[in-house]
């Protein structure tokens, strides 16, 4: 199991999953934060100047006379602005002659702090006359707002003099408490930036604690996918991963014993097969001379023997040729499933090869054959011959003549295709025609061999490192396919030939 941070690794999920909550969890806590704290400064600034403001109006403001001049308003607004909060004051008023008088406080760092810095809605609100009730004792109110210019906010308030004195406007700027409201943001993001790494690095540590179990459990599982059946692991702990190591440790030890006796079973199956074949032999070899000789009395034309028991005479040297041909056959399946079988490889003609497999069974008036001279191939000649004789037999007994054989190159592979003309495979056959000891159904006629010659076929071609396939033919019956590849190389070779062929049905 690979330990890289691949985009599907859980590794990876438990990563992003521990950040983003950790990261949702900072920015709420840093937005929560951020707001309360931004509002207790403006609130606790914009408290402390309007209160000042409120109080300078009614000390110097209301003293001032009926008609003030606009050096008396100036010298009151001044005087306004100089104590507690060091806010810009416009003090605006109407003259004895029914005009404008206003005068400023002309701080340095205000003094363009005219009537058209105020807003118009502050402006309505601070000039509009409310009426008294027990609820609302005052004509006039003060009002604010927060206004920005530029990059600066500032606050701005006005409030009227009760009892017809004059109209005070003072603005005052957020500036520093905006610093101090940045130098908040900043460092709630960088605790947010921190508690990011840290619950990365805490998810990381928590991931590899509860990975590495699952690791280990993944390495454990493909080791005993590869056949290590004695795979174990080691148990430590009581938690939901130790019962998990626990349980895998009962599986494995349940799988190893079941494999141990299948395996155990699978050998002696193999070995008394092998020693019945043996054992068969020795009695087959005189059972066959007999009957050898036996056919040589039937073939005679003096022959000595009952026309009356001539059938049966035939029917067991038919019955023994077939015995004998059964006992190879098994002999031979033994030796696949052992793992024994061993090829002697040699470059063979392919035409010639085919040519010389028909002529030797008296095929050639039943078997057309299109191959080419000159493809060369390495190959088992007497494996090669046992996949042919059982191909071209099975054609010919369930298909009939003429069996067509083609051999043809197709890339890197040589495919030799068997075709006969008969009724075709049932497609439920189909499935099943290579399984060992599996006749075919009542579309075909009931065979006489042992069920395992198209079987040995394809462990031939198996072993070297080909395949076949059956299908039927679009132009009508079936068509077996033998496809192996040139360059692959054969699974085992040997120098001594081991066995006889088998090329039953």
């Amino acid at each position: 199991m690979s330990s890289g941070l691949r985009f599907t690794s859980l590794r990876l999920r438990l990563v992003v999953v521990f950040g983003l909550v950790a990261l949702t969890a900072a920015v709420s806590a840093s937005g929560i934060a951020y707001w309360l704290n931004r509002e207790a400064v403006l609130t606790r600034a914009q408290d402390a100047a309007l209160d000042d403001f409120e109080r300078e109006m009614q000390s110097h403001a209301s003293t001032l006379p009926v008609h003030p001049s606009a050096g008396q308003l100036a010298y009151a607004a001044r005087q306004m602005g100089d104590d507690g909060q060091r806010f810009s004051v416009l003090l605006i008023t109407e003259g004895a002659d029914g005009g404008t008088v206003q005068g400023s406080s002309g701080k340095s760092a205000l003094d363009d702090f005219t009537v058209r810095d105020v807003p118009e809605s502050l402006r309505k609100a601070v000039a509009k006359k409310q009426e008294t009730s027990a609820g609302n004792k005052s004509e006039y109110h003060l009002y604010w707002q927060r206004v920005i210019d530029g990059d600066t906010p500032y606050l701005v308030g006005g409030a009227k003099v009760i009892g017809g004195g004059p109209t005070g406007y003072m603005l005052k700027s957020l500036e520093q408490e905006a610093k101090d409201i940045n130098s908040l943001a900043w460092s709630l993001g960088i605790a947010t930036g921190l508690a990011l790494i840290g619950s990365a690095l805490l998810a990381q540590a928590a991931a590899t604690t509860v990975l590495k179990p699952v690791q280990r459990l993944g390495v454990a599982a493909g080791r005993l996918g590869e056949g290590k059946l004695d795979t174990r692991l080691r148990v430590s702990g009581t938690d939901e991963l130790a019962d998990l190591s626990r349980t895998f440790n009962r599986a494995a030890e349940s799988l190893e014993k079941q494999v141990a006796d299948m395996s155990a079973r699978e050998e002696a199956s193999r070995r008394f097969v092998a020693d019945m074949s043996h054992e068969l032999r020795t009695p087959l070899t005189a059972i066959t001379a007999v009957t050898e000789v036996l056919e040589e009395e039937l073939d005679a034309e003096t022959g000595s023997v009952d026309p009356m028991i001539e059938p049966a005479v035939r029917l067991v040297v038919s019955e023994t040729r077939r015995l004998n041909d059964l006992v190879e056959n098994l002999m031979e399946v033994t030796r696949f499933d052992a793992g024994t079988a061993r090829l002697v490889l040699d470059d063979v003609d392919i035409a010639d090869q085919i040519t010389a497999c028909i002529d030797a069974r008296a095929w050639l008036d039943a078997v057309d054959l299109d191959a080419e001279r000159g493809i060369i191939i390495r190959l088992d000649p007497r494996r090669l011959d046992v996949i042919l004789a059982n191909l071209i037999g099975n054609a010919l007994k369930h298909g009939g003549s003429p069996v067509r054989v083609s051999v043809r190159e197709e890339g890197d592979d040589l495919v030799i295709d068997v075709q006969d003309h008969g009724p075709g495979i049932p497609e439920d056959v189909l499935p099943h025609v290579f399984d060992r000891f599996y006749k075919a159904s009542a579309s075909r006629p009931r065979s006489e061999g042992s069920g395992l010659g198209l079987s040995i076929a394809l462990e031939n071609a198996h072993i070297h490192g080909g395949e076949i396939t059956a299908a039927n033919s679009p132009k009508g019956g079936a068509v077996f396919t033998f496809r192996l590849p040139r360059d692959a190389s054969p699974l085992i070779t040997e120098l001594q030939p081991d066995a006889t062929e088998g090329n039953g049905g």
